[in-house]
């Protein structure tokens, strides 16, 4: 397998398979359309020609944001080629992040996708006299009255088709590096200010070596959906590996579209949060809930099945006796692929899923409808992938096992420590950070605790800084408290309560269209979400719901009391971050008074 730097890639690959297909996007129609290998690195170039004549130099910080777009793709390959480094934002950021984020890098240039992030990268630029210059994706939107100075991407990439630039770009694919810098992506900031994750060729190069010994079963034939934003690395890091690969990438734009979306492209790959799996749980089982009494035997006989196929032979390398292989033959061909047919995954060869923790159930589940989730762990500043099960032989219960020449060991508080050529250079402008988190003997500090199996396979248990403390002395991980809740139908979200507190109470945000059912079928009367979350009788039926969900905890992490929420936890109002993860202290602060009533006798 060859492996070249990201600046030339995409032109390698072009020259291997030129009129293939490489992406499908969406036209402003809503139409979807192909791009072949031979027009992407055609683009690409144009794109680097006119960055190359708009001044830009190697090493200078580019920003870009913007929702998931092939022009982001084609921004991204083409500053690379100039040896810049891009600096991704999230399309849902605020004026306020994008200026920290554009101040703390030093931006001249800024990408921007739609109207939402022209208009606050507007605001931005009018109180940062840095920013010079924006470059507007869509050509739809509208430009405030007194700019002067921002382009649309169409026009952009006219500018740089002269001698001089084609020369320079030339020049400079020369000139590449392994060890340049090629992305600063900025954490989310659940706790303090975000930190810029410095990440070089040499990172990204060695995560597609380590996955290529990995994963098995991908080839050039595959389709992948983007779905996560490219500013994560989870989805970044993987997209490139697909283009390594060769495999089409298809850009959902709109993340409110993906349901449709992937019944239109049905893809045979596709990298997700748990939190996709858990919608996709959850609306199978009400469908197996709902069936009559012969359907609803054949949806449960037919999982079991699958769970004997898929979890008890098949992964452990062992041939299913024939009955079974027989049934599960049958139950792939019918329950199995209209399951998936409706969803649009029944093309599905297999699934990355990290970001968060998945439930086992949920895991279990998947992998016995014949759906292969490779259930991974890793964080931005290890250009992602630590760990993922195999393709054969993982356990469930764990995050897979470490990858390929990363060495991971358990430090203090049970922290999860890892090394390797994969791992971040440090924290942009930031050595005091980087220094922090560094071990004197080279290791970096995840801020995760975990357990190692003796077949180096991580068990994660808890975000150290996430663990609770009672006011009895206990221990508790909130997230796996969490976890186990939400996998109740009627539960959407939960936010555990409990350090210093005597006992453990938590905010649900209950599934409100399942939970209006209940109301409805039990002619319990409301007239709003609010007048619902409040009726007793639709407390303590939620309660109920959790005490079964808790049944296997100890008493001390057993939540005690709860109070339903009208309104969901939303990036919006600052409780989750970009990456869905619950923003604790800012949710502490709002519900504060909430939390109090809870413990107030």
């Amino acid at each position: 397998m060859a492996y070249y730097h990201l600046g030339e890639i995409v032109h390698r690959q072009a020259l291997k398979y030129r009129h293939k297909t490489v992406l499908k996007y969406q036209d402003p129609d809503g139409k979807w359309v192909e791009m072949s290998w031979k027009t992407f690195s055609e683009k690409i170039t144009k794109t680097a020609q006119a960055m190359a004549e708009m001044g830009v130099k190697p090493g200078d910080n580019l920003g870009i944001y913007s929702q998931n777009m092939e022009k982001y793709l084609i921004t991204d390959f083409a500053a690379y080629a100039n040896r810049a480094v891009m600096v991704p934002m999230y399309a849902t950021a605020s004026p306020s992040q994008v200026s920290y984020i554009a101040q703390d890098a030093a931006i001249r240039i800024l990408f921007v996708g739609e109207q939402f992030q022209y208009n606050n990268a507007w605001k931005v630029q009018q109180e940062n006299s840095q920013l010079e210059k924006l470059i507007i994706f869509d050509r739809q939107v509208v430009l405030k009255a007194d700019d002067t100075t921002s382009v649309y991407f169409d026009d952009f990439i006219a500018t740089g088709d002269n001698s001089e630039t084609i020369a320079l770009v030339n020049a400079r694919l020369k000139q590449l590096r392994e060890q340049d810098l090629a992305t600063i992506i900025y954490t989310s900031g659940t706790t303090g200010e975000p930190k810029g994750v410095m990440l070089t060729h040499a990172n990204y190069l060695k995560a597609m070596v380590i996955h290529d010994q990995r994963i098995t079963g991908m080839s050039d034939r595959d389709l992948s959906m983007c779905f996560l934003p490219l500013t994560h690395i989870f989805e970044k890091a993987w997209t490139y590996y697909c283009l390594h690969m060769g495999t089409a990438v298809a850009i959902n734009r709109d993340p409110n579209e993906i349901q449709k979306n992937l019944r239109v492209v049905r893809p045979t790959l596709m990298s997700n949060v748990p939190r996709f799996w858990e919608k996709v749980y959850d609306g199978v089982q009400e469908t197996i809930n709902n069936a009559s009494g012969v359907v609803k035997w054949l949806f449960r006989d037919a999982v079991a099945t699958g769970h004997r196929h898929n979890l008890a032979y098949r992964n452990e390398g062992k041939r299913p006796p024939l009955g079974n292989r027989l049934k599960f033959f049958f139950y792939r061909y019918t329950i199995f692929y209209l399951i998936k047919r409706v969803v649009g995954i029944d093309r599905g060869n297999f699934f990355p899923v990290a970001g968060a923790p998945l439930s086992d159930n949920i895991n279990r589940f998947m992998q016995s409808i014949d759906v292969h989730l490779i259930y991974g762990y890793g964080l931005t500043e290890t250009t992602a992938t630590v760990s993922c099960f195999p393709a054969q032989g993982f356990r469930i219960g764990t995050v897979g096992k470490v990858m390929p020449d990363i060495e991971v060991k358990i430090g203090e508080q049970s922290e999860i420590l890892v090394k390797g050529e994969t791992v971040m250079k440090g924290y942009y402008n930031k050595p005091e950070a980087t220094a922090e988190v560094f071990t004197e003997d080279g290791f970096f500090r995840t801020g995760d605790a975990g357990l190692l199996t003796d077949d180096n396979e991580i068990i994660l248990t808890e975000r150290i800084k996430d663990l609770y403390k009672t006011s009895n002395g206990k221990y508790i991980a909130p997230q796996m408290i969490e976890t186990r809740v939400s996998e109740d139908k009627y539960i959407d979200q939960v936010a555990v309560i409990g350090d210093e507190r005597k006992f453990v109470s938590a905010l649900v945000v209950p599934n409100y269209e399942a939970l209006k059912s209940y109301a409805m079928e039990r002619q319990i009367p409301f007239s709003s979400v609010e007048e619902l979350v409040r009726n007793k009788e639709i407390i303590d039926f939620v309660f109920a719901q959790i005490e079964l969900q808790q049944s296997q905890f100890t008493s001390y992490e057993k939540i005690k009391r709860i109070t339903l929420l009208p309104q969901p936890f939303s990036m919006e109002h600052g409780e989750l971050t970009n990456t869905l993860k619950l923003r604790r202290k800012v949710i502490l602060e709002r519900y504060h008074d909430l939390i109090e009533q809870m413990y107030a006798c």
